[in-house]
């Protein structure tokens, strides 16, 4: 636990200061968007100011850290380690916090997948995530849902930085560097090495700190209104489950290779059977079988066991293992009737914008002159095209623009498709003469 202020690295730290692995006990000076790191280079950040704590395993533990942060000040940081890639499930397998007066605390999820009391404990504080969507999802599943955040990727993005990475941002701002060699991790694993702790705890060790520092930068470009909004968003949508695909296999890697509605129904077959099998052992579906090998199983159709070893990514012990299950997936595919082999998916909304032009030219020119108007315009308040505005909402306002085309119709229509107000009022009425006829 700490009281320390805030961490600030000043340009004049001695040579012998900047070689220490402890932060001092200021925060750093803001930088302007785009600028160089602090003269000397960043000081390499390796250890937590207070030890790196052993994580939060037991009920009478997370009490104490209840505790500990309902007694806290000022906003909380938040991080959570999942394991993707090595399993099914999107689930945290850690949970790192830390709020001034209340120190770090790490927290292990498996014995502990009910935090709704610490969710109380937090309720009015400001939550500081890094990339809030990726993390929301799972920590509404233990019970831990923001009122008010603050992310720090979508602010440096609003802010125009290029680098958003919280290490990249993390050094060019405060002037320490952080290792994010443990990021791809299996998480899952027990018990959790002693460098893995030290990196997650680094994870929330300058959250804040980055958070004021990206704070003052949106306000000096008068960019905290449209950042207000965008987190706003994100407390009311983040923690939604990603949405269920009607047809999910048709995303298998290297399927626009296979031709043929059977071989297509074999790449479905051979899909689902690893997704059960996935599911089941709480295993990432490529680590079951690489989808490699279900589109080299789709073309050549194996009709017995000796064949289908022989195709890449059949070779591993334990895909061998499921040779039979692999096989019945092959069978149920080869004896499917015509009428149930799959058929190209009637697409939803705008076709594809390459083919924009033969499908429907005028709509084509409506998408370029609206391009246009994002693009020049995300240009002139520097920041991304697609933090302006989501490109899906452009294609589908040009494809099928209100019938009477005016400022109103025309962010009304947006508003339904989720615009935000702030975005609105950079973009209109822009956007609605580019929906017009051409400009001669």
């Amino acid at each position: 636990m700490t009281d320390e202020p805030p961490l600030r690295r000043r340009a004049a730290e001695s040579r012998t200061e900047e070689a220490s692995p402890h932060p001092s006990s200021a925060a750093p000076e803001p930088a302007d968007a785009g600028t160089e790191p602090t003269v000397g280079g960043p000081v390499p950040l390796t250890a937590p100011r207070d030890g790196t704590p052993a994580p939060v395993a037991a009920p009478s533990a997370l009490d104490e850290v209840v505790a500990r942060f309902s007694a806290g000040t000022g906003p909380v940081a938040l991080d959570a380690e999942r394991a993707s890639g090595y399993r099914y499930s999107q689930r945290a397998y850690l949970v790192q916090l830390r709020r001034e007066g209340s120190g770090t605390a790490l927290i292990d999820p498996l014995p502990l997948p009910d935090l709704s009391a610490l969710d109380e404990a937090i309720a009015e504080a400001e939550w500081v995530l890094h990339a809030a969507s990726q993390d929301l999802a799972c920590l509404a599943e233990l019970g831990l849902r923001p009122r008010r955040l603050f992310d720090t990727e979508l602010a440096a993005r609003l802010a125009g930085f290029e680098r958003v990475g919280l290490a990249a941002l993390t050094e060019q701002l405060l002037g320490y560097s952080l290792e994010k060699h443990h990021s791809a991790a299996d998480w899952s694993s027990r018990p959790l090495p002693e460098s893995w702790l030290t990196y997650a705890a680094l994870d929330v060790e300058l959250l804040v700190d980055l958070r004021d520092a990206l704070d003052e930068e949106l306000t000096k470009q008068g960019k905290s209104a449209w950042a207000a909004e965008e987190f706003a968003a994100l407390v009311r949508n983040g923690a939604r489950p990603p949405r269920v695909r009607a047809e999910p296999w048709r995303r298998t890697s290297g399927i626009h290779r296979v031709r043929g509605a059977r071989a297509q129904a074999r790449v479905r077959s051979l899909w689902y059977a690893r997704d059960q099998i996935a599911a089941r052992r709480d295993a990432a579906p490529g680590r079951v079988l690489p989808d490699s090998a279900i589109v080299a199983a789709a073309e050549l159709d194996p009709k017995d066991e000796k064949t289908l070893l022989t195709l890449p990514g059949f070779g591993g012990r334990s895909v061998r293992r499921l040779a039979r299950t692999w096989l019945a997936a092959l069978d149920e595919a080869r004896e499917l009737p015509d009428d149930s082999l799959p058929v190209t998916p009637v697409v939803e909304g705008p076709p594809p914008p390459h083919r924009w032009a033969e499908r429907d030219p005028v709509a084509a020119g409506r998408l370029a002159r609206c391009r246009e108007v994002v693009v020049g315009t995300a240009a002139a308040h520097h920041l991304p095209a697609e933090n302006l505005i989501a490109p899906d909402y452009i294609r589908r306002l040009a494809w099928q623009p209100p019938e009477e085309i005016t400022d109103d119709t025309v962010a009304e229509t947006l508003r339904t498709f989720g615009a935000r107000e702030w975005q609105l009022g950079l973009l209109l009425p822009a956007l609605t003469r580019a929906l017009h006829l051409p400009v001669s």
